[in-house]
Parts: C-alpha cells; sequence; structure tokens
C-alpha cells in the first residue's frame, strides 16, 4: 500500500546558506525522489521568525536561535513526497550535528561550532500540522 503524498517545510537555514550548501542540500532532497514544489530565498524578519519558533518563547534558547536566523539569507522549500515529513528528518540527522550519523545532512555537513545556538543547517516540520502550520507562514 502506498502513502499520500506528503508536503513539508524545509529550510535551509543562514549556516547552510552562507557556507555555500544550498546546492548539496538541494541534491540530496532530489536525489532521495522529493519533489520540490516551491523555493525561495529570503531574509525572515523578526515577526516571521517569532510566529515560526512560538512554542519555543521564553525558553532560554529561544532569542538566540531568532537572532541567528536573522543573521542571513535563509532558502525555504516547499517538499513533497511519500512520508516526506518523517523521511526528511531521517535524511537531516540529529539535531546535534555531533551526534548526527553520517550519511545525513547534519552528519556529513555540519558541526558544532561551540556558539550559543547550535547552527545545524537545515530545519523541518515535524508532524503534518506543523508542516501547514509553516507552509502557511513561509509560503503564504
Amino acid at each position: 500500500m502506498t502513502s499520500a503524498v506528503e508536503e513539508t517545510l524545509v529550510l535551509i537555514k543562514p549556516d547552510g546558506v552562507a557556507r555555500s550548501l544550498t546546492g548539496e542540500i538541494l541534491r540530496r532532497l532530489e536525489a532521495k525522489g522529493y519533489s520540490l514544489v516551491d523555493l525561495r530565498m529570503l531574509q525572515a524578519d523578526r515577526d516571521l521568525l517569532a510566529q515560526h519558533y512560538a512554542e519555543h518563547e521564553g525558553k532560554p534558547f529561544y532569542e538566540p536561535l531568532v537572532e541567528f536566523m536573522e543573521s542571513g539569507p535563509i532558502v525555504a522549500i516547499r517538499l513533497a513526497g511519500n512520508r516526506v515529513i518523517e523521511g526528511f528528518r531521517s535524511l537531516a540527522g540529529a539535531t546535534d550535528p555531533t551526534t548526527a550519523a553520517p550519511g545525513t545532512i547534519r552528519g556529513d555537513l555540519a558541526r558544532d561550532w561551540g556558539l550559543k545556538v547550535q547552527q545545524n543547517l537545515v530545519h523541518g516540520s515535524d508532524s503534518p500540522e506543523s508542516a501547514q502550520r509553516e507552509l502557511a507562514l513561509w509560503f503564504g
């Protein structure tokens, strides 16, 4: 039985853009068989980021995270495929680049820079509900 095609939000964070890894990350998404439905590069403002990270407001990492995400351009991707939400999160690897497995985006391309916030290259929605909310924020 095949599952229905899902859509998810993938963000290439400012560190991925600054390190010229956008092409490599997109290559991995396409090699996995996912479809790039929409793609845009933008400088996210505080309002967009506050809405995106609303669930983390008040946590110690919230302000450094928002400041990091404001620090440079972001590539936002509407990605589609069977079980794409789960599949992308597996492809991305563990949140902490130090423990991310080889073969994953974070395991192969990210590292811990010893900064206040983890610069781990990518974000992916964690559930169908998050994907719907986040896609509406980033793509209207």
